[in-house]
């Protein structure tokens, strides 16, 4: 497998065309970890497409096993300049990789822009479950999408109705496992990568104790989010939902106004404690994907008391999101893609940082502190269309944790590639 050399050359560096017949010559940068570029990059050989796959660690080579995996050994000060010569040697037509906010994907993505050449970006669904995004140039804070309530409406008009939209198996078993392979390759393969460094904040081996320990606990976590619920339905009381998101988040750290999860979860209980009345309570939603290195249960509990109202703030460790989500009066969030979840329901949602859905007429404008009393519901016209667009523009149907999934995922991720319509499934 050739190695890219960190001191390469960006002279001469140009925008490459497909050819007369539409075929391109696609570089695959890093992916989610599991088989998802593996699969895809294969569907687009299949379709007469030439595929490299840059590998930057050794879990992304372990999930590639094909043909032009390209090792890139270099340091991220040499990555511009090596980038651009692979452009220039390899012809390179298309970029396509998993989050635009990685260390090495950011300056990708500005050459590229430069050149020129379309980056396609998978990232986890704007909607969920059962939809991937995948979008040009940028997701999430980088989207290019507008905030104009009323462009949506228009736009969604002149669009057909969605086709039929079948959901799609998961697997979080499935899902754990590969992300402990992929950090098992990594760890272990750092001789061979000597600049590899994680965009996470945790070394691998930090995340695989968090995940021990937080595993370890998961009856005991099931039975008290049981017992939440069951008390919460048995009360009627009324609640806000916070649902966290993860603390790695780059949604969180470069588009929003907070260094980390914990400084949100702080401005929301002391906003909580100053301005909700005083029968309402919060209740504090872990993510499902937590890492467990941080104990955001005790955290929620010693912020609670701080405020004031550690009688009124409640914490769910584990559960489905859905039917907490569904009774709430209001949902309080950053930017997470849960925003959308809640208003799919008719939930009102505030979103603090810079989300793709924080639009008027959606999502409430006059900030947290007046939300707790004055909950405004989505405009049903409005968020239904902008979910019309959404799915035309960039979403795909799919997911990434199980074979069915992937495999929906790849199909039409390589129609929208090539320009074409898949049939209704």
């Amino acid at each position: 497998m050739p190695d890219l050399s960190a001191d390469a050359a960006s002279s001469g560096a140009e925008a490459h065309r497909p050819d007369e017949t539409g075929k391109r010559t696609v570089l695959m940068l890093q992916g989610l970890m599991g088989p998802l570029f593996r699969r895809l990059g294969q569907g687009l050989m299949e379709a007469g497409h030439t595929v490299h796959k840059v590998n930057f660690n050794g879990g992304d080579r372990l999930f590639w096993r094909l043909a032009n995996g390209i090792d890139y050994r270099g340091s991220l000060e040499d990555w511009p300049q090596a980038f651009a010569e692979l452009v220039r040697e390899r012809g390179i037509t298309d970029v396509t990789l998993f989050g635009d906010c990685r260390d090495h994907h950011r300056p990708a993505i500005e050459i590229c822009r430069q050149l020129g050449i379309p980056v396609h970006v998978f990232e986890e669904g704007y909607i969920r479950p059962d939809w991937v995004t995948l979008e040009l140039g940028g997701v999430n804070g980088h989207s290019s999408l507008p905030r104009d309530p009323v462009w949506y409406r228009e736009t969604a008009a002149a669009l057909p109705p969605v086709p039929p939209h079948a959901q799609v198996p998961a697997s979080f078993r499935r899902r754990a496992t590969e992300g402990l392979l992929y950090n098992v390759a990594d760890v272990f393969t750092r001789w061979h990568y000597p600049h590899w460094n994680n965009h996470r904040p945790w070394h691998p081996v930090v995340e695989g104790v968090g995940w021990y320990r937080k595993l370890r606990r998961r009856k005991e976590r099931e039975q008290l989010s049981a017992q939440l619920m069951a008390e919460l339905e048995a009360s009627g009381a009324p609640y806000f939902l916070f649902p966290l998101q993860l603390d790695s988040d780059a949604q969180i750290r470069l588009h929003s106004p907070f260094s980390g999860i914990g400084p949100a979860l702080q401005k929301i209980v002391k906003s909580f404690a100053s301005h909700a009345p005083a029968d309402m309570r919060l209740v504090v939603k872990e993510h499902p994907l937590d890492n467990g290195v941080r104990d955001w249960q005790q955290e929620t509990a010693d912020m609670a008391a701080r405020f004031g109202v550690a009688d009124r703030v409640d914490y769910l460790p584990w559960g489905d999101i859905v039917p907490v989500a569904r009774r709430a009066r209001g949902m309080i969030t950053v930017n997470s893609t849960s925003g959308t979840l809640g208003l799919a329901m008719g939930v009102p949602v505030v979103a603090l940082g810079h989300a793709v859905y924080d639009i008027p007429d959606i999502t409430y404008q006059n900030g947290l502190d007046a939300f707790w009393q004055d909950p405004v519901a989505p405009d049903a016209e409005t968020f239904a269309a902008f979910r019309r667009v959404l799915v035309e523009r960039c979403l795909i149907p799919g997911g990434f944790f199980s074979e069915e999934a992937i495999a929906k995922v790849v199909r039409h991720a390589i129609a929208r590639f090539e320009g074409k319509a898949l049939p209704p499934e």
